[in-house]
């Protein structure tokens, strides 16, 4: 009798060991790597933000990591060892891991769309690691099957079909399965996205309503499982000022959350004073914790996967720091700054880890990102995404903005995620001398610039000297010219526009106003005005800008009546860019006395692609009515578009 009770109890036991810490309880074994103290070594100049809580958040989206190892990729630490990516990342100050999780990122053969192939076998991974290292695990829900963004909000294949009730009930399941997956494998989950950048869609949902629906379904998984982990929304575009409406909606639709997150990369997103001011506005308004979830800047203008980048010397952006290491831990520790000033939780890097397969060739190249999904996209995306990644699918964009070079070494600017907080403050010296622009009209006397803008290792700028190198009588004729110099032993560029007179008023918008220019609505589009974002523009600061949530409101002409024309053969050119417009029909045309009498196809295709719309020739009567414009229509949800630098010269 007493054998058989003591074989109960040790059965009982067992049993109850296997409930507590069995599959629901794996334990992975960390390894405390974290920095105590400053991390000593480093040249760069990094001032202190004052007043960082301890458990401030430094985070790194590494979602692409599995996929560039499978092709090759291998990472070494400051010593020159190869080393666990992630261990490398604990050691310099990241205490948070993203990644993102798509549905289902492969065709029905098992070909993956590329972007890492991320599926929640990919966050297992990656959660193991980073855990192992004492990191907590970021979970990024994009509920799609491929990339979601404020463009692009696309629902998974196999929910296609499915009403309201239905989609919610399934991503309520899919969220709490992964969740539960990850739980059981140990990982440390500290935050979860329902979402990622959803400005007012998510999953095929363009309502707020349906949109909080949905992420209230993805809200009560992650409460279920993760009790202790912050539920997290993600936007982008602080710079437009919508985020009080986006709160607004949340919170009379009843959303359950805790962390409203921004997305701010300095080439589009405005300024920082913004960035503080709006996250600001969230906490203060909505009770809600902020923070940055995506943010990046570049440490080279160049690329090197044969694929092109996002952001190159050539990119008509903002440019706030210099393309070095020194002014890609200026740009983190200024958006480290904004937050901290907000009050708010923390600041997460977008694919820092994100570098070449390595590759001599393109070819070479193309095919890793085929067999692994290496790159952004593959060729098998098509099916799921036939307008973007159907049409541009290829290597990595932003391998020129990660903390790896390009062999794997890791780069000192790492550092920043643990001197940030301690600050190393280095001798200040010139960094690089600031590109500058001149315009010009035909006839006008060429006076290059006696002085640069030197900008400085801790980001401020002073005005210095300069010697340019350049034959003025050849600067005469119309035409850009690009104009090399010295300045404190540096080079310095100079980037010179000589243009026939321009015969319009307010060509570029930069006025700030619409007048003269006349806007006819035809498709009733919510969003139709004049716009300030350097980043958005071609030139200056100012340019004509459309959007449409919904299809088939983007129809509008933009045209002007210039007065005091003289007799003679005119030309004129304006330039569009957007994306997401599906089969638009775009042209520029000029009338007389309200009759179209010639026109020019135009077309658009992605973010800072700028396509001219020109006609030429066109014979003109003094006293007749010339009028010169644009006519846009662009079908789909989502359509969006800058217009600017319009022209009209007589020959």
């Amino acid at each position: 009798m007493r054998t058989k009770l003591a074989r109960i109890l040790v059965l009982f036991l067992a049993l109850s060991l296997l409930s507590a810490c069995g599959s629901d309880n794996t334990t992975i074994q960390v390894e405390d790597v974290a920095p105590k103290a400053k991390l000593e070594g480093c040249s760069l100049y990094i001032k202190a933000v004052e007043g960082l809580p301890e458990d401030f958040i430094f985070g790194m989206d590494a979602s692409q990591v599995p996929s560039l190892e499978a092709s090759g990729v291998k990472y070494y630490d400051f010593d020159g060892a190869e080393t666990d990516v992630f261990r490398i990342l604990a050691q310099s100050g990241v205490n948070y891991i993203r990644v993102r999780v798509w549905n289902d990122p492969f065709d029905a053969d098992g070909h993956g769309y590329g972007g890492g192939n991320c599926n929640i076998d990919t966050a297992l991974e990656i959660g193991r690691r980073a855990t192992k290292y004492g990191m907590k695990l970021l979970v990024d829900f994009h509920y799609s099957d491929f990339w979601a963004d404020p463009g692009k909000q696309m629902v998974p294949k196999a929910w296609k079909d499915m009403d309201l009730d239905a989609k919610a009930s399934a991503l309520e399941q899919f969220t709490r399965e992964s969740l539960q997956k990850l739980k059981q494998a140990g990982v440390n989950v500290g935050m979860v996205q329902v979402g990622n950048e959803t400005n007012g869609a998510m999953c095929g949902e363009t309502t707020w309503p349906n949109v909080v629906r949905l992420m209230s379904a993805g809200s009560k998984a992650v409460r279920e499982v993760f009790p202790e982990a912050k539920v997290a929304v993600h936007f982008a575009n602080p710079e437009n000022g919508v985020y009080p409406d986006y709160a607004r909606a949340l919170r009379d639709n009843g959303l359950d959350y805790d962390v409203f997150g921004s997305s701010y990369y300095p080439y589009w997103h405005g300024s920082l004073e913004n960035l503080t001011d709006s996250l600001k506005k969230i906490r203060l308004n909505f009770g809600k914790q902020v923070m940055v979830l995506e943010t990046s800047y570049a440490w080279t203008g160049e690329d090197s996967d044969f694929s092109g980048n996002t952001i190159s010397d050539e990119s008509s952006v903002d440019q706030p720091y210099p393309y070095t290491q020194q002014g890609q831990v200026n740009s983190l520790r200024a958006v480290t700054q904004a937050v901290a000033d907000a009050g708010g939780i923390g600041v997460c890097y977008w694919e820092g880890t994100w570098i070449s397969v390595g590759g001599a060739s393109r070819e070479e190249n193309q095919a890793l990102w085929e067999k692994y999904g290496s790159g952004w996209a593959s060729s098998y995306a098509a099916e799921y995404d036939p307008d973007d990644a159907g049409k541009w699918y290829g290597g990595c964009a932003v391998d020129n903005q990660s903390f790896f070079d390009s062999k794997g070494h890791v780069m000192e600017g790492l550092k920043a995620f643990n001197l940030i907080r301690w600050g190393n403050e280095t001798e200040l010296r010139v960094e690089r001398i600031a590109d500058a622009s001149l315009r010009l009209t035909v006839g006008e006397p060429v006076v290059l610039p006696e002085t640069a803008e030197a900008v400085l290792t801790d980001g401020s700028r002073k005005t210095v000297p300069v010697t340019w190198d350049a034959d003025l009588s050849e600067l005469q004729l119309p035409g850009d010219y690009e104009i090399s110099g010295t300045a404190e032993g540096q080079t310095a560029r100079l980037h010179l526009t000589v243009e026939n007179v321009n015969l319009l008023s307010n060509p570029s918008f930069e006025d700030g106003v619409g007048t003269p220019w006349v806007v006819e609505n035809l498709g009733g589009c919510p969003d139709l005005f004049p716009e300030q974002k350097a980043g958005d523009s071609r030139t200056g600061e100012w340019h004509w800008h459309f959007w449409s949530e919904t299809a088939d409101k983007v129809e509008f002409t933009l045209e002007q009546t210039p007065e005091g024309l003289e007799t003679g053969t005119y030309d004129f050119t304006i330039y569009i860019m957007g994306g997401d417009c599906g089969a638009a029909e775009v042209y520029a045309y000029v009338k007389i006395d309200g009759t179209i009498v010639d026109t020019a196809p135009m077309e658009i295709t992605a973010w800072n692609e700028w396509h001219p719309g020109t006609v030429s020739g066109v014979a003109y009567e003094a006293g007749q009515t010339m009028t010169v414009g644009i006519y846009v229509k662009a079908p789909n949800a989502g359509a969006w578009g800058k217009i600017d630098d319009a022209s009209l010269s007589l020959r």
